[in-house]
C-alpha cells in the first residue's frame, strides 16, 4: 500500500466542538478502515497545522473518499500528500539516468 500524509486544521466548528474529540476519533478510525486503508497514526501539533494523520491506502481514490467524507463533517480542512517509503524512493532513484 502507498503512504499518505495529511495535514489538518480545525475549523471554527471543530474548535467549538473540541471537547467531543474522544467521541469523534473512533469514527475517523472506522472511516479509514472501512475504506480499506490502514491508520499509521494521528499526531496533534503546534504551529500552522493542528495535526498530522498518516495512512497507508491502496490508491488515491480511497484516500480521496476518506478525505472528502471527513471534510463533509465540517470539523477540519486538510491537505494530503503522497509519501514515499525509503524502499519506494530507492526504486525511483534507480530509474534515473
Amino acid at each position: 500500500m502507498a503512504g499518505y500524509v495529511t495535514l489538518f486544521k480545525y475549523t471554527q466548528q471543530g474548535i467549538a466542538d473540541i471537547k467531543t474529540l474522544a467521541a469523534r476519533l473512533p469514527k475517523t478510525k472506522e472511516l479509514i478502515e472501512k475504506n480499506g486503508a490502514r491508520l499509521v497514526g494521528i499526531w496533534w501539533t503546534l504551529g500552522e497545522y493542528d495535526g498530522v494523520v498518516i495512512i497507508d491506502a491502496p490508491d488515491e481514490q480511497v484516500v480521496a473518499a476518506i478525505m472528502l467524507a471527513n471534510g463533509m463533517r465540517g470539523i477540519v480542512t486538510s491537505q494530503t500528500m503522497r509519501a514515499f517509503s525509503e524502499d519506494e524512493i530507492m526504486k525511483v532513484v534507480a530509474r534515473l539516468p
